[in-house]
């Protein structure tokens, strides 16, 4: 399926919500053997916000991989942070909670990081309060860290032949 919004890599799918300025984003990743699985998650996490900055990591936790559905995973680990970003090249920044979890997949060579970019407070001058991302009433409410976290723990991987 092809993107309206932005160009999305062949190794992510992106899911925005329909009425807030919410995405999840789910990314498979090169498995990085030389980092140790404690280190992974802060790894990637800083990988995505690269050099942008205004970046701040409030948590890490470890989960235990025998909670998750997802079969095979070695090692998994939750980072949240606070990150002031500017959507579109815009000068105005808004704050987002960033939630992710990443999920060690040795044996398929890959890591599978979700990321759940909650924004918690929208420029007056961005485009998102210029359009307006209070929900509607007769629209899905926001989703929450809690739909975050059943979405980790209900995670399957159904066809391994993706890791080709």
């Amino acid at each position: 399926m092809r993107s309206e919004l932005r160009q999305v890599p062949n190794n992510q799918e992106v899911f925005v919500h329909p009425s807030t300025d919410q995405s999840i984003i789910v990314e498979l990743l090169e498995y990085q053997a030389g980092v140790p699985d404690e280190a992974a998650v802060r790894y990637h996490f800083d990988d995505v916000v690269g050099t942008s900055g205004g970046a701040e990591v409030l948590s890490q936790e470890s989960l235990a991989p025998h909670l998750l559905a997802l079969e095979g995973c070695s090692s998994a680990w939750n980072l949240t942070a606070c990150q002031l970003v500017a959507k579109f090249n815009e000068e105005a920044k808004n704050e987002v909670r960033l939630h992710l979890a990443l999920l060690r997949l040795p044996q398929y060579g890959t890591d599978v990081l979700l990321t759940f970019n909650d924004p918690t407070r929208i420029h007056p001058l961005s485009s998102s309060a210029a359009r307006g991302t209070e929900v509607p009433q007769s629209s899905l409410p926001p989703w929450t860290v809690e739909h975050f976290h059943t979405f980790v723990h209900r995670l399957q991987l159904l066809d391994p032949g993706i890791f080709g």
